[in-house]
């Protein structure tokens, strides 16, 4: 187990298996497989609505019904209810091809050319097929849209006979829909070729050809009275046939930027929901005059894996530019808030000019910088692009491309390589691939310099290009970083030359911390190097990798750094201890990472990953102070990567692909540390405890007081039909007089037995403090009184009260041993300052009880002392460094700057 622990996975919506729709009373839920999970979204809104558990296997087929899903992994079949699963189907011995609900029966097919029958009503009691069919060695299944040269067959499947089989049309059928009217079927061919039959007379009633190129994917009839057929081709255009006209009636080009997976007409709705192998899903409206349909809603992520990734506003958006040329903001907390960046009307140009709209969206970011000081009054995002020789500006806060575009060096433009953002927000620095480096006003989109050095051949900043450039925190120094392994240190304002060194070998990256003025080099020896951009000199040197170093990244507050490589490590380095004090492996090599700035959320991209992986720091949810209790040290473990869903995830080192991969929450690993193991000197440790808990405990009488009734309870004027009974002979019910029924209430064995209740949890009370005071630890007392509410601890304390006091066996009897421990457990408490608040509430209460008793006993009184001394000397130092403190923001607060 390391710091990072899998959370989850963002970004995902749908992967290459058709979808499955299903309604549940007035609304209509879509369930889409994403990898080894499905996720189930509401389609009013297309707001996710449920994620399910990880399976060993990648989903090959889903199929639905009211609240059971039914998903196909290699040769088995899952049966969820919601979310659980419930059974598992495992007769075929075949990879599983597709699924269909028909009637009350699931009916699957591998691709050996099984047909399995299930019943899934019962389906935790029996888990065997009802039936059973083999298409034979000619025909081969795929889905239930059958192809084999072009061939069809119709089977019963109650006689388990085929009834009659289709000549085909000479090519391969690669999907087959159901129409409205009754015995008539609509098939696709991958010669793009669509065939409406009628299969009780083998009669072809019309034929459709699509313009583009491929195979027809997806086929779907409207329900709504409309005579409409929709196609989808694997060229992303869906087509819309009229069926009366007997003609293509529309086109929605560029509907995917990949091969449509599934269409569907919701049932008597002008509404068509389709998905595609770009990960995305989308809702086309039919309302316009001309027929032709509208996006209406849609969800998306990258259809392509990342590049870039930052995170952004205090952790809860990410910003995120993948290869599909997209740049997006996606959401940590909500995932309904993801969306992609404007890049100003690119559909609208695209249908225009009839090109496709990934020709016109700017060419795949390669480097980008945020700031968010200036969100709301310009741009605050710069981007630099592949193989493009100007960079483009971003505002955020309308999601929207910005209307400047910075060209350094016009007159000898170069490919754009580094970007980076001041503090202040209002410059953006931009490095290129020929050396040269400039500054720009982000507010205007004009040039405020360039850096020069004159000592190089050309008048540029660099010989070779520029892999990197930063700036400090106050606007004093601008640091750049040429590919041939010169840094060099530049006066922000004034852009002249003040300081440079060699590294020795050719860089690749830099990572500079504002803060503590570090400045994080990777070179192509595989080496990190941590320089000192003040002293020049350099601090750091890490070594570990065994394969090129994908990205890097500070901790906020510059004591870790984290580095990815192509080995498929993540490395984390105490950039104070110099030391690796963490790493972990996963199966695909991460390609870019980012810390949110309250350290708590990592999120990293993947080779070949569409998605954002989001990891949870351990550190920040545990109790253990000392980092080395679930760190790893120089040992490498394995580690899955995150599941969809924060619930489920992933084990460690969990190598049974035979059962479904199973998570365990946050809140779960962080119980399994144990209490701050380590004290810091001089200070003192609260208990994390809500305020009122402990607050309740000092002002408990005022409460009493204020919830006290103000008049007694009055009996009802009439009985009420709820009065107890008695039987009597004559067989009429008799009910029980008022002064019977208090009567009952008010005897002495019914008191004595609510004192024998209230006397149960006295004695664990006593128990678990006797027993930690035998052991000298007291800090299972602590946990223990820490989750009584404030009502009944301050039961707990009374039960042990004197009151009527002998002198003369006083100090035998078990309240004063029971006060005596009490007095030696908070002397304990207080001198180890744990939980200071929670105990100092506590011993206000204790002395409030038993104040009268320590007082008259001397032996008491001594232990009284003991802790009064105990108190005094934790406060004093505590005070001391509160008054030290106030003094310092007094003086600072009335100083002139």
């Amino acid at each position: 187990m390391g710091i990072f622990e899998p959370f989850r996975a963002i970004g995902y919506i749908t992967s290459g298996v058709p979808f499955s729709i299903q309604r549940l009373g007035t609304e209509t839920f879509v369930t889409v497989s994403v990898g080894k999970a499905f996720q189930v979204y509401n389609c009013a809104k297309l707001t996710l609505v449920l994620v399910s558990p990880q399976l060993p296997h990648k989903i090959r087929a889903l199929a639905s019904y009211r609240d059971f899903t039914f998903v196909a992994y290699a040769s088995h079949i899952a049966v969820f209810k919601r979310a659980h699963q419930v059974a598992t189907w495992s007769r075929h011995s075949a990879k599983v091809n597709s699924l269909m609900v028909f009637g009350d029966h699931v009916i699957s097919v591998d691709v050996d050319g099984n047909l399995f029958i299930w019943g899934f009503k019962g389906v935790k009691e029996n888990n065997a097929p009802v039936g059973h069919l083999m298409m034979g060695d000619k025909f081969t299944p795929t889905c239930f849209d059958w192809e084999s040269r072009g061939g069809l067959q119709l089977w019963n499947v109650s006689t388990k006979k085929m009834l009659f089989e289709f000549k085909g049309w000479g090519s391969s059928v690669t999907s087959c829909v159901s129409s409205p009217a009754l015995d008539v079927v609509a098939v696709g061919c991958a010669d793009g070729k669509i065939h409406v039959h009628n299969i009780r007379y083998d009669e072809e009633v019309v034929t459709f050809t699509h313009s583009t190129r491929g195979a027809v994917t997806a086929l779907s009839f409207a329900t709504d009275g409309q005579p409409l057929l929709a196609s989808g081709g694997s060229s992303g255009v869906i087509s819309i046939w009229n069926l009366e006209k007997r003609k293509l009636q529309t086109v929605v080009r560029e509907a995917h930027d990949s091969s449509i997976i599934s269409l569907h007409f919701f049932a008597n709705e002008p509404v068509l929901m389709s998905s595609s192998a770009d990960n995305s899903i989308k809702m086309w409206i039919f309302d316009t005059t001309d027929g032709d349909p509208r996006l209406l809603r849609f969800r998306s992520g990258h259809s392509a894996p990342p590049l870039c990734i930052r995170f952004y506003a205090n952790g809860r958006h990410i910003l995120s530019a993948g290869q599909d040329r997209a740049f997006r903001l996606f959401s940590v907390i909500q995932d309904q808030q993801s969306r992609e960046l404007s890049q100003r009307h690119v559909s609208k140009r695209a249908k225009k000019l009839r090109v496709k709209e990934e020709e016109l969206k700017l060419k795949p970011v390669i480097a980008f910088d945020c700031a968010e000081i200036r969100e709301r009054d310009w741009c605050n995002v710069v981007t630099c692009h592949m193989d493009t020789e100007q960079a483009y500006v971003w505002r955020l806060q309308n999601f929207v491309i910005g209307e400047h575009i910075l060209r350094p060096c016009p007159e000898n433009p170069t490919p754009v390589k580094a970007c980076t953002i001041s503090a202040c927000g209002n410059f953006a620095i931009i490095g290129t691939a020929g050396g040269w480096i400039e500054r720009f006003n982000l507010q205007s989109g004009i040039s405020r310099g360039s850096y020069l050095d004159v000592s190089e051949r050309g008048s540029c900043a660099h010989e070779g290009e520029v892999v990197g450039v930063a700036c400090d925190s106050t606007n004093t120094l601008m640091i750049s970083a040429g590919y041939h392994g010169d840094i060099k240190v530049w006066d922000f304002k004034g852009r002249a030359l003040k300081s440079r060194w060699e590294v020795g070998c050719s860089l690749v990256k830099i990572v500079y911390h504002r803060l503590n003025g570090l400045l994080a080099t990777v070179a192509d020896d595989l080496v990190i190097r941590l320089f000192d951009a003040v002293a020049l000199r350099m601090v750091r040197k890490f070594e570990g990798h065994t394969d090129r170093i994908t990205d890097l990244c500070f901790s906020e507050d510059g004591k870790w750094l984290l580095s990815s490589s192509m080995d498929g490590t993540l490395r984390i380095w105490d950039v104070i201890l110099a030391r690796q004090i963490d790493a972990v492996h996963v199966d695909v090599s991460i390609t870019a990472l980012s810390l949110s700035p309250n350290m708590d959320v990592l999120a990293t991209t993947h080779v070949g990953q569409n998605g954002v992986y989001l990891w949870v720091n351990l550190s920040m949810f545990s109790g253990a102070s000392n980092i080395d209790t679930y760190a790893s040290g120089k040992e490498v473990v394995n580690v899955k990567l995150p599941s969809l869903s924060s619930v489920e995830g992933s084990n460690v080192e969990n190598e049974d692909t035979d059962k479904p991969i199973v998570n365990h929450s946050v809140s779960q690993v962080a119980s399994t540390f144990p209490a701050f193991s380590q004290q810091i000197p001089d200070l003192v440790t609260l208990s994390l405890l809500p305020k009122s808990q402990w607050q309740s405990l000092i002002n408990l009488d005022i409460i009493k007081v204020r919830n006290k009734p103000i008049e007694p309870p009055k009996k009802p004027e009439k009985a009420p039909f709820f009065l107890p009974s008695v039987p009597s002979l004559s067989g009429e019910i008799l009910f029980k007089p008022s002064e019977q029924v208090d009567d009952e209430y008010s005897k002495p064995d019914k008191v004595e037995n609510d004192r024998r209740k209230l006397d149960i949890p006295v004695t664990q009370f006593l128990e678990a403090l006797q027993s930690s005071s035998e052991m000298k630890n007291f800090s299972a007392f602590t946990e223990y009184i820490k989750g009584l509410s404030p009502s009944n601890l301050d039961m707990e304390l009374r039960m042990f009260q004197i009151i009527d006091e002998d002198e003369q066996e006083l100090e035998k009897r078990p309240e004063f041993i029971s006060i005596e421990l009490f007095l030696d457990y908070f002397i304990h408490e207080i001198s180890c300052r744990n939980n200071f608040e929670f105990v100092q509430a506590v011993i206000r209460l204790f002395l409030k009880i038993h104040g009268e008793t320590i007082r008259c006993n001397s032996k008491l009184q001594d232990k009284a002392r003991k802790l009064l001394d105990a108190q005094s000397a934790v406060w004093q130092r505590v005070d001391k460094l509160f008054q030290s403190a106030r003094c310092m923001v007094t003086f600072l607060s009335n100083s002139q700057f």
